[in-house]
């Protein structure tokens, strides 16, 4: 029996904290594979829970795609717990910027991000070890790794939110020194912030990384060394080209960041807290996802 007749399983790992709607996520599920051959599971997440806890749940439900529902911290959490295998990862794009999901062509629409679940094609991508950490879309130091973190500390989430965030860290945040060492090369520059880009763009929508790729065997390290509020908002909110005197980007598969002092720092949207040193790596291969068949990266 083939498995277009005997169905997959997918097991949905449903984040009820992310976003600003009230989608009830579980009934929307539940009622979308209620009629046919393919079984979901849903596996809600806890605000304690650890990675071994979803680690379990995964191994428990024995499913043929696991199912991210949540924005990029949740795609995150199920990707550190299905590195290096060959289990494909869903999304059901639910946070409040899902720059991932933009990333890989993920329709906003929930019955089709649904059915894509089912009908979509795995595709491996690299990561990026950043500090340790997973990183399968964006991390940073500087200016957006301090947006992050006036972001969690509102109560009012989505693109407003943002925004009001986006405007507190242009008042408040300052330039940083920093120490760049990629291979055989170190140099030195002032910066507004530094991206490691393993993605090519933000939660809104904008490129600030054009020549990203996730299948290749680098990636990207955007350098903004002029602070400027004009560069910062074009950087985000525009698709105008980067000015070369003020931002500078780079390819390499091993990177060292030192800053003079201590600076904000953020990996897919998840704030870490402040580090003096950054050390970063290609991870070939590194997950399996699930994109239409059509979709080019």
């Amino acid at each position: 029996m083939s498995v277009e007749e005997k169905g997959i399983k997918l097991l949905f790992i449903v984040n009820p904290g992310s976003g600003s709607d009230d989608t009830d996520f579980k009934s929307v599920i539940t009622d979308f594979f209620s009629n046919g051959i393919n079984k979901a599971e849903i596996y809600e997440l806890q605000k304690d829970c650890n990675l071994d806890q979803i680690k379990d749940a995964i191994s428990k439900s024995k499913a043929d795609r696991v199912v991210a529902v949540g924005g990029d911290g949740t795609l995150k959490l199920v990707a550190e717990c299905l590195k290096s295998t060959k289990t494909p990862i869903g999304i059901i794009p639910a946070g409040s910027a899902n720059g991932m999901a933009k990333e890989l062509g993920i329709p906003a629409d929930i019955q089709a991000a649904l059915e894509l679940t089912v009908s979509g094609e795995p595709k491996e991508i690299h990561a990026v070890s950043v500090n340790g950490e997973l990183c399968i879309h964006l991390s940073d130091i500087g200016f957006n790794a301090y947006i992050v973190k006036k972001f969690d500390d509102l109560a009012q989430r989505g693109m407003l939110g943002y925004a009001k965030a986006t405007w507190k860290a242009l008042w408040n945040h300052h330039k940083m020194d920093v120490e760049i060492s990629m291979g055989e090369e170190t140099f030195s520059s002032e910066a507004a912030m530094v991206v490691i880009a393993n993605a090519t763009m933000y939660g809104t929508g904008v490129k600030i990384n054009p020549e990203g790729k996730l299948d290749d065997d680098v990636f990207e390290v955007i350098l903004v060394k002029k602070y400027s509020f004009s560069e910062i908002l074009k950087i985000r909110f525009t698709n105008l080209p980067f000015n070369p005197e003020k931002i500078e980007l780079f390819h390499t598969k091993k990177l060292k960041i030192k800053t003079r002092h201590k600076v904000h720092f953020q990996v897919d949207g998840e704030y870490m807290g402040k580090v003096g040193e950054v050390h970063a790596e290609i991870l070939p291969a590194a997950i399996s996802v699930i994109v239409n068949p059509e979709f080019q990266l």
